[in-house]
């Protein structure tokens, strides 16, 4: 097979919690008064919580937030965020995403999470994927935001795979350009797809069988 691992990034991919991050972060911009749209928001896709949040204050004319107060506003986000995750079950996770995953699994191929949140685990335990992907790498274990690629290097050396053998699956240009920053290829799914950068441009979950299965 071309490939020995595929990466996955979480949100955008196997699940969709957008709608649960716009309104946290549109509770808090609110909050303390700071305009935020679905533009903004599309801004934040791969992006760590602190830099999201760093994004939001761009709009912020009052006086500079400290560190402390930062970090203070970005827990509070993510206590929103949390309390909105309870909502999800396992009826979150698409069908051919499913089928796909447990596909690839019975090929033999290796499967990771690849994802800059620091909520991943919750998340998969959420929609019922708990212990079901060979390794996580996420925002609890990587420094440095996508477009580095960092998270999808720990998520290769978490596999013991050569990066060159992984197969990276974004939603986000950030990702894919971390995947290639890696030395991975990359297939584009959702927003990203038709990206130039990415190898692949995916219509459907389904075709990443063919791409893995291929000599």
């Amino acid at each position: 097979m071309k490939y020995k691992a595929v990466i996955f990034d979480l949100d955008g991919v196997i699940c969709h919690t957008d709608r649960y991050h716009y309104l946290a972060w549109k509770q808090l911009a609110d909050k303390i008064g700071v305009y935020f749209d679905e533009a903004i928001n599309n801004r934040l896709r791969g992006v760590s919580r602190m830099a999201s949040l760093e994004i939001i204050l761009e709009g912020w004319k009052g006086t500079k937030f400290t560190e402390e107060e930062k970090t203070e506003l970005a827990e509070e986000k993510n206590g929103r965020y949390k309390e909105l995750l309870k909502e999800m079950t396992p009826n979150d996770l698409p069908a051919e995403v499913k089928a796909t995953l447990e596909q690839l699994r019975t090929s033999g191929i290796l499967l990771s999470i690849g994802s800059s949140s620091k909520n991943a685990r919750f998340i998969l335990e959420r929609i019922g994927l708990s212990g079901f992907f060979d390794a996580i790498s996420d925002g609890n274990n990587i420094t440095k935001s996508k477009p580095d690629p960092e998270v999808f290097l720990m998520a290769a050396e978490y596999l013991n795979v050569e990066p060159e053998s992984c197969l990276v699956v974004e939603d986000a240009k950030a990702g894919i350009d971390a995947a290639r920053a890696a030395g991975m290829d990359s297939a584009a799914i959702g927003d990203a797809y038709g990206y130039p950068m990415a190898e692949y441009s995916l219509k459907g979950f389904i075709d990443l069988v063919k791409i893995c299965e291929a000599k």
